[in-house]
């Protein structure tokens, strides 16, 4: 099962400014005035750094394993669904166009699915996921 949880380090910066960096994507840097304001501008980091490599048709690297001192970051639901079906997209080897073809869509609208600025309802990408043989499974934990 592939997850969207991400581990990232968080250093304090004189003045009391954090910053939050994360090692399976060196792009993804940012900072807050405090610690909670840095763990939530890692979140929205995350989200901008996954949909950038889905725009640019790069890979999305699996997360790491977790490290002492690291903080675990999840990414937003909607990105995270958008990411799956990227992942599935690219595992079978096929066009966009192709892929339409084959699951009678137009190809408008996979590349809509695929725009990380698009909104698309969650049951569209679960069908198109389920279509490519694959499963969306959302989890539930107690939040820090």
């Amino acid at each position: 099962m592939r997850s969207f949880i991400y581990p990232a380090t968080v250093h304090a910066e004189p003045g009391g400014a954090f910053t939050v960096q994360f090692r399976d994507l060196p792009e993804a840097i940012t900072s807050g005035r405090d610690r909670p304001d840095a763990l939530l501008q890692a979140a929205d980091c995350l989200e901008e750094a996954i949909a950038g490599r889905i725009a640019d048709g790069l890979e999305i690297p699996p997360p790491s394993a977790a490290r002492a001192r690291s903080i675990m970051v999840t990414l937003p639901a909607a990105m995270a669904a958008k990411a799956a079906l990227y992942l599935a997209i690219q595992d079978t080897g096929l066009s966009n166009s192709e892929l339409a073809r084959r699951l009678k869509l137009d190809e408008r609208e996979i590349r809509r699915m695929l725009n990380p600025r698009h909104v698309t309802r969650l049951a569209r990408i679960q069908t198109v996921l389920e279509a490519l043989g694959k499963r969306l499974v959302v989890g539930m934990e107690n939040a820090a």
